[in-house]
């Protein structure tokens, strides 16, 4: 269980409970930033496994500390991961869900109305839908959080503006971004390394083919030209804005394999620019290109590139089947035809 395994502290009473950092790392996996010099804790030296997330916590995501003690419970970690399972592109219409009575403003009734019923499509929440595990001791409500105070106030009589609401949802977005970057930028230059992108990009590889790629990141020492790149945290978001539109960014890089073959640095960029609007610099390219060149024959290997990305947006969002993505397209589709209770029905 992710928690479990993730989660570091135990109260007296045996409440297992996660840091910010736990979270963090929960969510994003991580390696060791290359130039800490870091031993990994826990681990065998060589082990190549993802480890601590080495900057210091966010306090953007302890609104989602329910007592504000710094610790983020089971309950709050389910409704920290069903907010993320919502794809940018849906925001919108996850508002358009919650405000039932298509006044513009959502209360908090209707708000956890819906977190009930999307907790319910997330691998996770869909098993623990009140927020709770057998054999987990938990304390107080999933629905009572800081966040439901952020956003309907302490008193839970406020209305939830769409504006606030999607922009919260970019901002968490946006925030995890930067604590990612921050990890990697270890002696704070607002730069990571080549090497460090390079396993940003891979760590969330499945085990089948993680190694082949990390032999393909540790060569990177031997490339002059590459060594000594330095990628800015602008570079780090346009790369990651790409992996928010690759079903249509992939799909244009196997048609145009398939008609002319080969892809050239230059053909990816133009896809990523032309279909996606994200403009990739040179640098961020070449390091794709090095990564995922697996068979060194100076082509990208798109089919692994896109499984990589792909399983890293997965597992970040962790829904239930087709079950999250087809509840909001459901919705869209309904338009104004039919209200929530057709959903809930």
């Amino acid at each position: 269980m992710v928690f479990e395994y993730f989660a570091s502290f135990r109260t007296p009473e045996g409440e297992i409970l996660m840091k910010p950092a736990d979270l963090m790392r929960a969510i994003v996996p991580v390696f060791p930033p290359s130039e800490s010099h870091l031993v990994r804790d826990g681990y065998l030296i060589g082990e190549r496994n993802p480890g601590e997330l080495r900057c210091p916590p966010s306090n953007f995501f302890m609104l989602f500390d329910m007592n504000n003690d710094g610790l983020i419970s089971f309950k709050e970690y389910i409704f920290f991961v069903t907010l993320l399972s919502i794809p940018e592109s849906s925001f919108s219409v996850a508002f358009k869900m919650f405000d039932t009575d298509n006044s513009g403003e959502i209360d908090k009734r209707e708000f956890k109305k819906v977190m009930s019923l999307m907790r319910a499509h997330n691998r996770q929440g869909a098993h623990h839908r009140d927020g709770r595990r057998t054999g987990l001791k938990v304390s107080g409500s999933v629905e009572d959080g800081g966040l439901v105070e952020y956003f309907f106030g302490k008193d839970g009589k406020a209305r939830l503006q769409h504006d606030k609401f999607v922009q919260f949802m970019r901002d968490l977005q946006v925030e995890m971004l930067n604590l990612e970057f921050s990890h990697y930028d270890y002696k704070q230059n607002g730069t990571i390394s080549a090497k460090d992108f390079a396993l940003s990009m891979v760590a969330s590889a499945d085990m089948n083919h993680l190694h082949r790629l990390l032999d393909r990141v540790d060569q990177l020492d031997k490339e002059p030209h590459l060594t000594n790149v330095r990628i800015s945290l602008e570079e780090f978001k346009n790369f990651a804005e790409l992996r928010k539109k690759l079903q249509p960014f992939s799909l244009a890089l196997f048609s145009y394999g398939r008609v002319n073959g080969l892809l050239t640095r230059k053909d990816f960029q133009r896809a990523a620019s032309r279909v996606c609007g994200v403009s990739l610099t040179d640098n961020v390219v070449e390091l794709i290109f090095h990564v995922f060149d697996l068979n060194q024959d100076g082509n990208l290997s798109a089919e692994e590139f896109v499984r990589v990305l792909r399983r890293r947006e997965k597992d970040i969002a962790m829904p239930e089947g087709d079950g999250l993505m087809g509840l909001l397209s459901c919705y869209h589709n309904c338009g104004n035809k039919y209200t929530i209770n057709c959903l809930l029905s």
